[in-house]
């Protein structure tokens, strides 16, 4: 009896703890059908749109929101949820940051002004415009594309992505650039790129990168000692990957280069999920930021159904990985309302003490969340 109580009382206290993901008592996880699926991502999708308007500026969390809402459009075909991304597009008059003399183009530290033409958290809008721009052709919608990276991928220098975030925000451009104009020099810059993050982010030992070169080990720790790899971070450069792999073609003679990236670092992100499904925010030290999160879990998952949906990664090897993470984030992360919950707010790392919950959202995770949705419903689809 005395142990009985002493299990109801533990149950208790890890219910009321922040953070704690609540699981349904089944130990079945759900069967999908496609239908149910899509109803989800409308769901979702409806919810956001109906509460945040169009017309924000397209700095780098409002536009990973939007390469979420392509992926919608490209799935269900719903021109409701397609004009508001145009309407975002339109608002920012088909640009990043405005300055208009590349003399005065910034990009070797953070910044949000008009200035940092070249800083990838200003240039991820490209991916979107270029996507609407190859659904109804105005050269109006990628020439604001074609003057920044074409600029980028002329220059000498080659030290852009000096943090993870731009795996994601840039190396996709790149790829859309080369599909739009069939110069490859895009190809060239984009592997000259991804050697300089290579060779201060990436962690040889593991495949995996840091989120930059502030939290390489051992000069960073964890608050145990343990190298600090931030869930989000890894998650944009796995995600990063698949959309380079998708849009570059088997020729591109680093295509092996690429492919060999993107499943080692697939291996090691399936060896350091957690028994529900998610990913700490430190990979490697859940202690340092405990509880679930979404936005480096949807990132994930994204990225693994994109490589067994592509070959890349074989079914047998990762379904039991993606079918945990796809139950924390529609049985956890998705409330009952529609809206996108435990995601890390912006940030660089995993903060300790820091408390997100079911409330936490951000457009970025939504737009992670949509992502992993539209893919997980090409996996059941096949």
């Amino acid at each position: 009896m005395r142990k009985l109580l002493y299990i109801t009382a533990l149950f208790s206290v890890l219910a009321l703890s922040p953070g704690y993901a609540r699981r349904p008592l089944s130990s079945q996880s759900k069967v999908w059908t496609v239908d149910e699926v899509k109803d989800v991502i409308r769901k979702v999708n409806t919810y956001w749109q109906t509460n945040n308007p169009a017309e924000v500026r397209s700095f780098w969390d409002n536009a990973a929101y939007h390469t979420g809402n392509m992926e919608v459009y490209k799935l269900l075909k719903d021109q409701q949820m397609l004009d508001y991304s145009i309407r975002w597009a339109e608002h920012n008059q088909w640009k990043g940051a405005a300055e208009p003399d590349p003399a005065n183009w910034k990009y070797k530290q953070y910044g949000e002004g008009q200035d940092y033409v070249l800083f990838g958290d200003w240039q991820i809008c490209f991916q979107t415009y270029i996507d609407l721009y190859n659904l109804s052709k105005d050269e109006k919608k990628v020439a604001r594309a074609k003057e920044v990276m074409g600029y980028e991928a002329d220059s000498k220098v080659h030290d852009y992505w000096w943090w993870a975030d731009a795996l994601y925000m840039v190396m996709p451009v790149m790829t859309k650039m080369y599909r739009l104009t069939g110069d490859t020099k895009y190809l060239r810059k984009l592997y000259e790129n991804i050697l300089y993050s290579d060779s201060i982010m990436l962690d040889a030992e593991t495949g995996l990168y840091y989120r930059d070169g502030r939290y390489v080990y051992p000069q960073h720790k964890t608050e145990a000692g343990k190298k600090d790899f931030w869930a989000r971070g890894d998650g944009w450069v796995l995600a990063g990957l698949a959309k380079v792999l998708q849009d570059t073609p088997e020729t591109y003679v680093r295509q092996p280069f690429f492919v060999e990236k993107f499943t080692r670092m697939a291996r090691t992100v399936a060896k350091l999920q957690q028994p529900q499904g998610y990913w700490t925010r430190s990979m490697m030290d859940p202690r340092q930021a405990p509880g679930p999160e979404t936005s480096g879990t949807a990132f994930f998952c994204y990225g693994l159904l994109w490589g067994v949906n592509h070959g890349y990664l074989q079914k047998k090897e990762f379904a039991p990985v993606i079918e945990r993470a796809w139950r924390y984030l529609t049985e956890t992360a998705l409330q009952h309302d529609g809206k996108i919950g435990y995601v890390q707010p912006i940030g660089d790392r995993a903060i300790p003490g820091q408390v997100i919950n079911a409330d936490s959202q951000q457009n970025f995770g939504v737009g992670a969340f949509l992502l992993a949705a539209c893919e997980y419903t090409r996996y059941i689809s096949r």
